[in-house]
C-alpha cells in the first residue's frame, strides 16, 4: 500500500496528477482512493489531495501518515513535510522551495520543474514532471497506465496536449534517475 499527498497552490495540477494516479492504479486492478481538499481560494490557493495505491482494498482514504510527499510550493513542503512517516520520500520542487531538508529519517527528491518545464516550452506541465519522478521513485503503477490514465483524462478535447504531457512525465523520470 502507498499513502501519497501531492499538494501545492490552486492551478499547479496537483488535483490532476492525483486522479491519474488512481485511475492509473484502477487500470491495473489495484484498489485506490482519491480525496481532494482545496483552500477558499481557487487559483492560488492551497491545493492538496491524498493518494492509496493499493493490492488489498482500503480501510480509510485519509492520510494521517505519508508514505511520500509531492511539495510543489513552500507552504505545502512547510504544512505537510511532519506527516512523512520515517523511510519516506519527500519529493520538492527546487525551482520554489528553499528546503532545508531538516530531517535525518526520510529520503528527500529534488525536481527543478521550472527549469524542465523550459526546456519543454511549456510552463503547465510541471504537475507531470512531479508525476513522473514520483512514480519513478515508488514505482507504484506502471508507466504505460500512467499514459492510459492521462489519455483517458485529457479525451479527444485536449488530445493535442497528450504529446508534451508524456514528455513532461519522461522528464520527471529522467530528472531522479540522474
Amino acid at each position: 500500500m502507498r499513502k501519497i499527498i501531492l499538494a501545492g497552490y490552486g492551478g499547479q495540477g496537483m488535483m490532476l496528477c492525483g486522479q491519474i494516479l488512481a485511475y492509473a492504479a484502477m487500470l491495473e486492478d489495484k484498489y485506490s482512493t482519491w480525496v481532494p481538499s482545496y483552500g477558499p481560494e481557487m487559483r492560488g490557493g492551497s491545493a492538496h489531495c491524498h493518494v492509496i495505491v493499493s493490492d488489498k482494498p482500503i480501510g480509510s482514504p485519509l492520510i494521517p501518515c505519508a508514505d511520500v510527499l509531492v511539495a510543489m510550493n513552500q507552504p505545502s513542503y512547510d504544512k505537510f513535510e511532519e506527516l512523512v512517516a520515517p523511510g519516506g520520500t519527500l519529493i520538492y520542487n527546487s525551482s520554489i522551495i528553499s528546503a532545508g531538508e531538516s530531517r535525518t529519517d526520510i529520503h528527500y527528491a529534488t525536481v527543478d520543474c521550472a527549469r524542465i518545464t523550459e526546456e519543454l516550452n511549456n510552463p503547465k506541465v510541471g504537475n507531470m514532471v512531479a508525476l513522473g519522478a514520483l512514480n519513478t521513485l515508488i514505482g507504484c503503477v506502471k508507466e504505460a497506465s500512467i499514459k492510459d490514465a492521462l489519455k483517458y483524462k485529457l479525451g479527444y478535447r485536449k488530445e493535442d496536449l497528450l504529446h508534451v504531457n508524456i514528455r513532461a512525465i519522461e522528464a520527471g523520470r529522467k530528472a531522479v534517475i540522474a
